[in-house]
């Protein structure tokens, strides 16, 4: 082996046993060291727990000293409690016992008390007894006296009483009457007046036949045609009769159907302004007046809610509106009548204070179910209830127009509103006819509904019906019966009569003394 190589492995042996020495002595060092530490920590440990021990015994001492006194402290006081309560019971057991002494004395006073009342008790029984004995001897002297027994007298007292309840009854009716009533026509009277100022429309009388002028009288006979085909188709398609007299250069359309009419007129206007008169033609014009007029009522029926300044109403109701536009109801336009009832009810409701529009919109759709065919079965009222229901009118209005002509009673100020502004409008001069039959009709029943009454002399229909003058007989009729009969008269013909407006009732009592110088 090479002596270098030999050399430097000496050299590393050497090195690594040196390290191994030192690395075995370093542990044994460190062992020694370490026990030594481990020893002074048991030391230590055994100090601190000696010292623990220790304050641990004088804690425990401690608190032992302080439970006690804690214990004697609360068991001082709940003695003091239990003594405070012994004493506190006793003083409740004083006065309840004093309770019991003051409550027999009171029982033992009731109880004496109790025997005075059973005492005055059976004298009183014995003096009512003494007191019904006198009573009813007096009352058989009585009896025998007045020539009436009790039940009698009674009868007879009741009868008194009831006739003087009557006329205190009577009394008081007239005055309260006479004092509202002077309250309420004053205000009335100035707002009616106010409203019909303020609404001053003309009226125009409607009938049921229309005049058509000619251009000549040679248009008649084409009018007619060959042997009547002309005059029978346009008949025909319009469901009026046209009347061709001797009046120069006029024809007259009759009918009851005032639309109908209408398209007969402009279905005739339009064949004679053509000239070409033939069947084919007519119902060419018929066809065009037809269109024309339903143009014409929609038209109308917008103009109408455009005057009484109302809006959202259907369309179909528009429409039915405009219908009224050709209705008459004894003479006066319908639409013209509904229109004015609508601004009437309006200033009234601002007068008052009550909602304008809602009233000027039930006096508009009031007479609504007069725009309906005739066929249509059931009162122009009930017809217009049931077509504001259908076109989810208000209730408001609904009971506006039921209540208008009195078919309910009214149960809104709206209502009756409304039924004062539809009285206004068909009472003013001119404003209605009606056809001398039924109004001779109506003024005889008058005057026999008034005569049916006990105590009457005479009764007179004046004023063309609006006043009823009746004549009573003075020995039969009291003033204070008057009053309950003219209420009982307005009743009778409020429920037997149609009329228009109002009728006034008139009870006249006359008293004569007559005497002779001879």
């Amino acid at each position: 082996m090479n002596p270098i190589v030999s050399a430097i492995l000496g050299i590393v042996g050497g090195l690594i046993l040196g390290a191994v020495i030192g690395v075995f002595v370093g542990i044994q060092y460190r062992k020694r060291i370490g026990e030594a530490k481990i020893g002074s920590a048991e030391e230590r440990a055994k100090e601190i727990v000696e010292e623990g021990e220790k304050k641990a015994e004088t804690a425990k001492k401690e608190a032992l000293l302080s439970a006690k006194e804690d214990i004697m402290r609360r068991k001082n006081e709940m003695e003091q409690e239990i003594k405070d309560r012994r004493a506190e019971v006793s003083r409740t057991e004083t006065r309840l016992a004093k309770k019991e002494e003051n409550l027999d004395k009171k029982s033992e006073q009731l109880d004496k008390k109790n025997e005075q009342l059973d005492k005055k008790l059976k004298e009183c029984d014995t003096v009512r007894e003494q007191i019904d004995a006198v009573l009813e001897g007096h009352m058989t002297k009585l009896e025998e006296i007045s020539g009436y027994t009790a039940e009698q007298a009674k009868a007879e007292l009741v009868s008194k009483l009831e006739e003087e309840v009557k006329y205190e009854q009577a009394q008081r009716l007239v005055a309260l009457e006479e004092q509202y009533r002077d309250e309420a026509d004053e205000k009335a009277r100035g707002i009616m007046a106010l409203a019909i100022q303020r609404c001053a429309g003309d009226f125009v009388a409607e009938s049921t036949i229309t005049s058509v002028a000619l251009p000549s009288e040679e248009m008649k006979g084409r009018i007619i045609g060959r042997e009547g085909r002309n005059i029978q188709k346009l008949e025909t398609l319009t469901g009026v009769e046209l009347i061709i007299d001797d009046t120069p250069e006029t024809i007259t359309i009759s009918g009851f159907d005032p639309i109908r009419r209408e398209v007969a007129r402009l279905a005739l206007e339009k064949l004679i302004s053509d000239g070409r008169i033939h069947p084919t033609r007519i119902e060419e014009m018929v066809e065009k007046a037809k269109k024309d007029v339903d143009a014409a009522i929609k038209q109308a029926g917008e103009r109408a809610t455009f005057e009484v300044n109302i809006h959202g109403i259907n369309p179909d109701l528009i429409r039915l509106l405009g219908r009224l536009r050709y209705r008459t109801s004894y003479g006066q336009n319908v639409l013209q009548h509904s229109i004015e009832v609508a601004i009437l009810a309006g200033i009234m409701a601002e007068e008052l204070g009550v909602d304008p529009v809602m009233a000027r919109r039930a006096g508009l759709l009031h007479d609504i179910g007069k725009a309906f065919p005739y066929d249509v079965e059931g009162s122009h009222v009930q017809i217009g209830v049931n077509a504001a229901k259908k076109y989810k009118e208000s209730k408001e209005v609904v009971h506006a127009i039921e209540a208008h002509h009195g078919d309910v009673e009214p149960q809104t100020v709206i209502a009756v509103l409304v039924q004062a502004a539809d009285a206004i409008s068909a009472a003013r001069p001119g404003a209605r006819r009606e056809d001398m039959e039924n109004y001779i009709k109506r003024l005889e029943k008058l005057e026999e509904i008034a005569e049916s009454f006990g105590g009457i002399e005479k009764a007179f229909a004046i004023q063309a019906g609006r006043e009823l003058r009746v004549m009573v007989k003075p020995e039969a009729v009291t003033d204070e019966r008057m009053v309950l009969i003219a209420r009982e008269m307005a009743e009778r013909i409020q429920n037997e009569v149609k009329y228009p407006g109002q009728i006034k009732i008139n009870l006249i009592r006359e008293s004569r003394a007559v005497d002779y110088a001879k």
